[in-house]
């Protein structure tokens, strides 16, 4: 195993340790099943692509997927690293330096940079240094590259040569999938009906609905409460 990369200030401030609920094993929806596997088979295995392009909307899991591939990658005996992209842009393009060090690099959010042309030649710098290194680079997106304004056209022909998983958006039962495998996490056990009627009033973005279920966990320790559906209205004002 290579040495740790030296961390900059910006990354040190912000910390990039890997969520520990992000893995491969609890990422659950048949919806990005197959992407899920395909993803995990490329980790540590830069002679396959130097770049993987992630490509989904809000609440597909890209998040999740490039945390779980850098959880894998460490299991394998490589040193990996994930950073969120929105949240580097405070300190300037100069917080790239030294990634390329992790054996895999994520950046989070990539499309976020898109038209700027100090973030993009930086972008297009680290995968080059990454690919000198012979590590390998995970990014995820809004959109296929060429659909994003990105104005340096190395960066998106960088891209667009790497490999593109596409992620869908989730479906109901996916959802329900979802919901249910959190709360098993959990130890909060959920009905067929109390799943139903959460389903039926909560947000569609996975995201809200998650939180919903933190806040229903929460508050059933505190009243020692099962989930029921007249408690679930209560706590959620349903």
């Amino acid at each position: 195993m290579e040495g740790k990369a030296t961390l900059s200030g910006p990354q040190l401030t912000l910390g990039v340790k890997l969520r520990d609920d992000a893995r491969f094993d609890n990422f659950h929806g048949d919806r990005n099943a197959e992407a899920a596997v395909r993803l995990k088979k490329l980790c540590g295995n830069v002679a396959t692509v130097p770049v993987t392009v992630l490509c989904g909307a809000a609440d597909t899991g890209k998040s999740h997927l490039l945390q779980a591939a850098c959880h894998e990658a460490e299991r394998l005996g490589l040193y990996a690293t994930c950073v969120s992209v929105g949240e580097l842009l405070p300190f300037g393009p100069g917080a790239l330096t030294g990634l390329e060090r992790a054996q895999l690099v994520g950046l989070d959010d990539l499309d976020l940079i898109a038209g700027n042309a100090d973030w993009e030649e930086a972008v297009f710098h680290l995968y080059n240094r990454v690919l000198d290194q012979r590590h390998q680079l995970m990014v995820s997106l809004s959109e296929v590259p060429g659909n994003l304004p990105f104005g340096l056209r190395d960066l998106v022909s960088r891209l667009q040569h790497g490999l593109l998983v596409q992620l869908g958006i989730y479906r109901d039962e996916d959802r329900t999938t979802i919901l249910r495998a959190r709360a098993e996490q959990r130890g909060l056990v959920l009905a067929d009906d109390v799943a139903t009627f959460i389903l039926r009033r909560a947000p569609r973005k996975l995201g809200e609905l998650l939180a919903i279920l933190d806040r229903l966990d929460e508050n059933s320790l505190q009243a020692q409460r099962k989930l029921t559906i007249p408690f679930v209205k209560a706590v959620m004002g349903w």
